[in-house]
């Protein structure tokens, strides 16, 4: 595991995360007002979670984790960055909406919740979320060993054919590289999207950013995603895919389909931005493991 790369990665979402909320507004009033930032593909995958223990994984600033709370969830968010878990915190009292926010490298915070015997009812996790973390293996078996009998993970990702293009529509990298991908560090990726990731009303904010810390992201296809969570002990219920991407204005010449779904151009063939997965957990983690011949942790 790159672990090392984590913290890199760290330091350049704290610089990112600054510039990402300085273009949402009051965001605290948005949520008082009723605001949600959920999309209905999340709401639908989740289903009913009132009164239920939810985990949310690389939380980022809150925003979801809160619209999960407003629904009637007790939901626990978890994120590397110190920045998007202070401003989450702070959100939460200044907007009125409970949640609980934990600063950890996940791949530790597994293991500090394996101890404590925490459990979940449902554990979430959306967009952008999976390219952070060196080992799928660890993060399936995180999930699975945080899950209650009965519990599911719901999961709403980028497709990763969607990453073989550069901005401008044409083919350029690999599928899936296995060697993690050095990058100028995290983007301002709220600002070259506008409204569609700015839910309260888009504002300028920081003008320019440019990270003084580099990122380096890890590349999975489906496969890898679908294997690692099948070898973890967990049931897979639905894959889905999508023809848009919700918010994120990814590539040259993108079209809003209403609601914030960007698809591509009009003379484009329709392609695959985005995919879902809900897999349940069915039993104990450790009895599927011992059954299949895997290690347990």
């Amino acid at each position: 595991m790159s672990i090392d790369l984590h913290e890199a990665n760290r330091l350049s979402w704290n610089a990112a995360t600054v510039a990402h909320n300085s273009h949402k507004g009051d965001q605290a009033a948005f949520f008082r007002a009723g605001g949600s930032t959920l999309y209905p593909e999340e709401i639908e995958l989740l289903g009913d979670i009132a009164g239920l223990d939810v985990l949310h994984l690389q939380c980022n600033s809150g925003q979801d984790s809160l619209s999960l709370a407003r629904r009637g969830a007790n939901v626990t968010g978890v994120d590397i960055s110190d920045e998007a878990i202070a401003f989450a915190t702070r959100l939460s009292a200044e907007s009125g909406i409970a949640a609980v926010f934990e600063r950890s490298d996940l791949f530790g915070w597994f293991d500090d919740a394996r101890k404590a015997g925490r459990r979940f009812d449902r554990v979430f996790a959306s967009y952008g979320t999976i390219c952070w973390l060196s080992n799928l293996g660890v993060w399936a078996r995180g999930i699975a060993d945080v899950l209650k009998p009965g519990g599911r993970f719901a999961f709403v990702e980028f497709h990763p054919f969607a990453m073989v293009f550069d901005q401008g529509w044409k083919p350029h990298y690999d599928y899936a590289p296995k060697d993690p991908v050095a990058e100028a560090g995290v983007g301002d990726y709220v600002a070259d999207s506008g409204a569609g990731l700015a839910h309260g009303g888009y504002q300028e904010g920081v003008v320019g950013f440019a990270n003084p810390h580099p990122s380096f992201e890890f590349n999975w296809g489906i496969a890898d995603v679908v294997q690692a969570l099948i070898d973890a002990g967990l049931r897979m219920e639905v894959l889905k895919e999508y023809p848009y991407a919700n918010g994120w204005v990814a590539f040259e010449g993108m079209r809003d389909l209403g609601g914030g779904r960007m698809a591509p151009p009009a003379a484009m063939p329709s392609l695959p931005l985005m995919y879902a997965i809900v897999a349940a957990k069915v039993g104990s983690t450790a009895e599927y493991r011992e059954k299949a011949g895997r290690p347990s942790s």
